[in-house]
């Protein structure tokens, strides 16, 4: 099954973003712990973490107020 990542802005709304692909969950979270500040300096707000068509999480790229 593979895993991806979706770009949203702040409103919720889909961005673009980098079309990367994943074996497994584990890999998807090791690059995105690399590329979320990179993201985040483009304007992506959160991102969702996606196996085939089920939204497995989101996570907020923003920092805690």
């Amino acid at each position: 099954m593979p895993w991806s990542w979706r770009y949203e802005n702040v409103d919720g709304q889909s961005v673009a973003g980098p079309a990367e692909t994943f074996s497994s969950q584990a890999d998807a979270e090791s690059w995105i712990g690399q590329e979320w500040r990179e993201l985040a300096d483009s304007g992506v707000a959160q991102v969702v973490l996606v196996e085939d068509d089920r939204v497995d999480y989101k996570m907020s790229l923003l920092p805690a107020d």
